[in-house]
């Protein structure tokens, strides 16, 4: 008897650490019902929806490299660059947007396999590397456009994404929690998804079974370039003017939110699923001290109060188990 309810406990313990994100955010939803029945609104929930994603879906690919052990901290810069390139190549022309989407998703991927062959042939840390490509991305978009706002968004384009099906659910919503389910289908169902947590759980295991982990590094890093290319995309059909600066700081947010959500910097956990679930809990908390009508500055601190907070009983629940 002992022994079954030692092992039922156990098997509670992993079942709260594996959804413990998922309890964080029901938990901070229905803080924020009780704050403002606003978020009992179906017209506002999506929007805060469609707020959070551009930086929801460039923490999906972000996700994929942090499941493997290593990190992406250019994904702002990649963000801005991919941005101002779609808003240039379009040049106010609906004959452009196709191809104006198809070069920034281009140039996103593009980066992120520099990142991926960098990393998998030198030693140096991806936190350094990146955090380096970043800097260099961010001087070439300066270039690029020459330090001011270039490109017309195309007519019709914004309009595209921000109209609401319905009245109620706006088309980037819709687009962001697509790419959601399909970065979910890749992590679970595909052969690539199951080797990046053998590589991040167990490098040395995953390199005597003959796994080609240079070649799963590349290809994790230059999904997190894309989904960046298609967060600038997203970016720029939410906010409709280019900015050379419309990315910068959004890999603190993207980290958070992957982190959050029980990708750890170590590798070998977490998902998709949870990190669509940490951005929740970020884009909700900040709406709450939005709504709260404190100045912005001070929002940033109650909403990095949220996130150490937040985190903490995360971790609580996962040392249980």
């Amino acid at each position: 008897m002992t022994a079954f309810a030692a092992s039922h406990r156990e098997v509670a313990a992993q079942l709260m650490s594996r959804y413990a994100i998922f309890i964080v955010l029901v938990l901070v939803y229905f803080l924020a019902v009780a704050i403002s029945d606003a978020f009992l609104v179906p017209t506002y929930i999506f929007n805060v929806v469609r707020q959070v994603a551009p930086v929801g879906i460039a923490a999906i690919g972000v996700t994929y490299v942090m499941i493997l052990g290593g990190v992406d901290l250019s994904i702002g810069a990649v963000i801005s660059l991919t941005s101002v390139l779609c808003a240039v190549q379009m040049n106010g022309d609906q004959a452009n947007v196709a191809m104006a989407i198809a070069i920034s998703c281009a140039a996103g991927a593009a980066i992120g396999t520099i990142n991926g062959i960098a990393v998998a042939l030198t030693r140096v840390s991806p936190f350094v590397l990146t955090l380096g490509t970043g800097v260099a991305v961010l001087g070439l978009t300066q270039i690029y456009s020459g330090g001011t706002a270039r490109g017309i968004v195309a007519p019709g384009f914004r309009e595209v994404f921000n109209y609401r099906i319905g009245d109620v659910v706006p088309v980037l919503a819709i687009a962001f929690l697509a790419l959601a389910v399909l970065g979910l289908l890749v992590q679970r169902f595909t052969v690539f998804g199951r080797q990046l947590f053998l590589i991040g759980s167990n490098r040395r295991a995953a390199h005597l079974s003959g796994l080609s982990m240079a070649r799963v590094t590349i290809l994790a890093y230059a999904l997190s370039g894309l989904f960046g290319g298609f967060a600038g995309i997203a970016l720029l059909a939410r906010s409709g003017v280019s900015n050379t600066l419309s990315g910068q700081g959004l890999e603190f947010q993207v980290l958070a939110a992957v982190v959050l959500g029980g990708t750890t910097f170590e590798g070998g956990r977490g998902g998709v699923a949870g990190t669509i679930a940490g951005i929740l809990v970020l884009v909700i908390a900040f709406n709450l001290v939005n709504i709260s009508g404190l100045p912005y500055h001070m929002q940033l601190v109650v909403m990095g109060t949220i996130i150490i907070v937040a985190s903490a009983v995360y971790g609580q629940i996962s040392a249980r188990s």
